[in-house]
């Protein structure tokens, strides 16, 4: 029994293309929902991270503070990698596109893209160095070289065919409203 009004989904329901009055296209903004799959890993972690704080407690009462500092740090490094998990993915703005990984973050303005498009190619699954056959959206910047911005296997969207297409379209979007094409006519 689909509820609509507990989701998000309800935006995208609409025939009408007008924008929402809180749709600010200075912001960085993620065109898709999180997958299923990187929202359990992060609450997992923070799961994981309640326990070691309360390892932390128990030994800082014990009167090992030093123990209950270490601790009390690798609770905070799990807390951080789990927002950091959460913060990954695709990101879009006026200013261009954003890829943010792990450990590294890529910021690509549309002025500098040539092209966005969805191509049929071996992709990681879930990150892990197997690969499948499967749709990756690709951003080709000027001089040649390509972004990996989205895949059908990744986190976001194993399982979940259609919020690949609906984002895939969405970034397309950005970059036909604000790539090379606009900025040819300002």
């Amino acid at each position: 029994m689909p509820l609509p009004f507990l989701t998000a989904d309800r935006a995208f329901d609409t025939n009408d293309h007008i924008a929402l009055p809180f749709d600010d296209h200075d912001q960085w903004r993620r065109p898709y929902r999180p997958g299923s799959w990187r929202v359990g890993a992060a609450a997992l972690a923070l799961l994981l991270a309640s326990f070691v704080l309360l390892a932390a407690v128990i030994i800082a009462a014990a009167g090992a503070f030093s123990g209950a500092g270490v601790t009390l740090g690798m609770a905070v490094l799990v807390i951080l990698a789990a927002l950091r998990m959460l913060r990954m993915g695709t990101w879009v703005s006026r200013a261009g596109a954003r890829r943010v990984a792990f450990f590294s973050t890529v910021t690509v303005p549309w002025a500098k893209v040539t092209s966005v498009r969805t191509v049929q190619q071996p992709v990681r699954w879930l990150g892990l160095p197997r690969t499948v056959q499967g749709q990756a959206l690709v951003l080709g910047r000027q001089g040649g070289e390509q972004l990996l911005l989205l895949t059908d296997h990744n986190a976001d969207f194993l399982s979940r065919v259609e919020a690949f297409d609906r984002a895939a379209d969405t970034v397309e979007a950005w970059n036909a409203e604000y790539g090379v094409a606009q900025a040819a006519t300002r």
